[in-house]
């Protein structure tokens, strides 16, 4: 006849001081067969009970909050559970290696099972179960945790270990109605025994238990009513995959195997095969195709650090499917706890892999890392390592890294050069742009750019454009026509930001074709000569062109101009504006603006600095016609220069209202 023992649970409460105060873990074994699901036993037993004794108050608040409130989902009891029975046969392992391990039972399976029907499930481990005394101890003491004692008396097995807190047993509670732990200990002969509880108040402790478990604990979960048709096999299944996939030991959920995928990372990385590596990259991204570049690296400083990080060949944001969500998972000791994890910074949300840190505290609930310092310190770590990885990449496959890696994913590291300050050095030097002493389509780096400048030159040049044709035809690039600077081309808004937030690179400054006073120089001396003798022949004098400068000023009006001045930096141009806002620029904070919901903002361009070219025969005839009969004439003449200089800086965004203008010029010139 069973002998029942009945239990007040006890709490650090009444115990010991607060319950967030130690850091502690329940490990209570696992139990499954399905042989068992006929064989249970209704909770509601006639066996005589020696005694009940019924919570404290604050002893049933505490067990509520446990069950009910630490956990966001219900589905994490699933993985508590296995983990649980994961450490139970870890145990088992550990001291079956050891010659006084005591053990006396010998025989049982090595792997956590569970078995599933309408109203009862039932999780199973073949480990090292427990007495009767470790199931009052363990089972009957929230916060309190048997893996960590156990680590703590001197077994080497604190890396494989899962559990720390002594809660985690208790989320069967969210879903079950009441639970039974039938426990046979691997130390000790005898019938075993059985632990039950409703989570109400009590617990029981009974001799004997299933006749078929052989070693090991089996924990029995009469589901609640309103969880019965929630909880099927296809559910299981899918959390068990989502959080216990990786786990040391097999899975089986009713006879089938579950966690079939290994947990690579754990490997050492000249162990994994190419063909695993593209099985297990396929499995955490969800895609089909093959990793482009790969990273795997084991740490032990300044964090104990797993990793195994993938770069795709391709992502999706292109194809106007959204902002993706972040692709590396965040585990501890191979159990997940956050997937898609901060663990890697935003700009790097097209990397895709697993980083697994046994060193990073967890919140009670194991769902969020608890000391955020830490977490960015890992997040500081592997971003280093992969960025240090990706400039590796481009120096040892420099023409896979252009060709592959840049067009798909170049606008990402732009986008952590602007937010990330941390690593804008490294980042800079993966950065790809057109240059003109480079042919159409291929790349340079600054590094590149770097090395190729004359003795003389002290800033790096480049040129926002919307393209190459039009970059090389802008009138910003004919003070470089007869020099040997190099200019970079850059064609988009996010490189204009790039540029802006650079601002130097290897001590050398970032500067805009575009600004005012640029003096590009190298030069030679004889076109130098040459240039002064044509501007002197056909060009207007000192006298004329202040007078021109002063002309335009007042007939552009103060709205338009702040300064205008003769410049030498022209050749066929007549004129440009400097120092404004790239096109690009204005483009996308117009976007943002309207956006926000304002309107009309960015339509005023404001005053520009027009730089004019005092050889061009435009001017030169510009002069000779201002203040005469053609006047009129010549201030249409100015307000098309200026406009046209906007249009070739990119900043007019509607040149609609020049379209009058240019009409009538055409008819003074048809008229004559």
């Amino acid at each position: 006849m069973f002998r029942r023992l009945s239990h007040r649970l006890a709490s650090p409460l009444s115990r010991r001081g607060s319950l967030l105060s130690h850091h502690h873990l329940p490990s209570s074994s696992l139990l499954l067969q399905p042989s068992t699901l006929n064989q249970t036993r209704p909770y509601n037993t006639t066996s005589p009970t020696l005694s009940k004794t019924s919570f404290k108050a604050e002893t049933r608040q505490l067990l509520d909050i446990v069950t009910n409130s630490i956990y966001t989902d219900s589905e994490v009891y699933v993985r508590e559970l296995i983990s649980n029975g994961s450490d139970s046969l870890e145990k088992l392992r550990h001291l079956t290696a050891s010659s006084d391990s005591g053990l006396v039972r010998k025989d049982g399976h090595e792997g956590v099972k569970i078995t599933a029907s309408d109203d009862l499930i039932i999780f199973e481990d073949g480990g090292v179960g427990m007495t009767r005394e470790e199931l009052e101890i363990n089972l009957g003491t929230i916060a309190r945790s048997g893996s960590r004692e156990f680590v703590k008396e001197g077994n080497d097995a604190d890396g494989d270990i899962i559990g720390k807190f002594g809660v985690g047993f208790y989320s069967a509670f969210m879903v079950g109605s009441h639970v039974e732990v039938h426990s046979k200990s691997a130390k000790e002969e005898g019938p075993g025994y059985t632990w039950k509880s409703d989570g109400g108040g009590e617990f029981e402790i009974i001799e004997g238990c299933d006749e078929d478990l052989e070693r090991g604990c089996r924990i029995k979960i009469y589901l609640k009513d309103k969880e019965k048709k929630e909880w099927g096999e296809e559910k299981l299944k899918e959390v068990i995959k989502k959080y216990s996939n990786f786990v040391n030991f097999p899975i089986t959920l009713n006879d089938n195997s579950v966690n079939t995928v290994e947990a690579v990372w754990s490997k050492m990385p000249s162990e994994v095969s190419e063909d695993t590596h593209k099985e297990f990259y396929r499995f955490v991204s969800g895609a089909f195709d093959e990793p482009l570049y790969k990273l795997h690296y084991r740490a032990d400083a300044p964090l104990d650090i797993k990793a195994l990080l993938y770069v795709p060949k391709f992502h999706t944001e292109k194809y106007g499917m959204g902002r993706m969500e972040k692709g590396v998972s965040l585990y501890s000791r191979k159990v997940l706890i956050e997937s898609k994890s901060d663990v890697m910074p935003e700009w790097l949300r097209f990397v895709k892999g697993v980083v697994d840190c046994e060193d990073l505290p967890l919140s009670i609930s194991r769902e969020k890392a608890q000391d955020s310092r830490l977490v960015a310190k890992l997040r500081q770590a592997t971003t280093r390592r992969l960025v240090s990885e990706l400039e590796k990449f481009k120096r040892k496959e420099g023409e896979k890294f252009r060709k592959e890696f840049w067009p798909e994913f170049g606008h990402f590291i732009k986008e952590g050069v602007c937010q990330d300050f941390q690593f804008q050095s490294q980042l800079s030097k993966l950065l790809h742009f057109e240059s003109s002493k480079e042919k159409p389509g291929d790349l340079t780096t600054l590094e590149e750019y770097v090395s190729r400048m004359e003795a003389d030159q002290k800033e790096i040049y480049y040129l926002v454009a919307p393209s190459r044709e039009v970059a090389e035809k802008s009138p910003y690039m004919e003070a470089f026509a007869n020099t040997k600077r190099e200019v970079l081309f850059v064609y988009s808004a996010i490189d204009d930001f790039v540029m802006s937030n650079l601002q130097k690179f290897e001590d050398r400054k970032l500067r805009s074709a575009e600004d005012k006073d640029l003096d590009v120089g190298g030069g030679e001396d004889e076109e130098d000569e040459k240039g002064e003798e044509e501007e002197k022949k056909d060009g207007l004098g000192k006298e004329a062109s202040d007078d021109i400068c002063v002309w335009l000023t007042a007939t552009l009006g103060d709205s338009k101009v702040s300064k205008v001045k003769v410049t030498k930096r022209l050749g066929s141009s007549p004129a440009i504006v400097t120092n404004h806002e790239s096109g690009a620029m204005r483009r996308m904070m117009r976007m943002v603006d309207t956006q926000g919901g304002a309107t009309g903002g960015l339509d005023i361009i404001g005053p520009q600095e027009l730089e004019i070219n005092p050889s061009h025969p435009l001017i030169v005839g510009l002069s000779k016609m201002k203040g005469g009969d053609k006047d009129g004439l010549a201030k249409e003449v100015a307000e098309q220069i200026y406009d046209n200089a906007l249009v070739q800086a990119g900043i007019m965004d509607d040149p609609r209202g020049m379209i009058q203008r240019v009409n009538s010029l055409m008819e003074n010139l048809v008229d004559k």
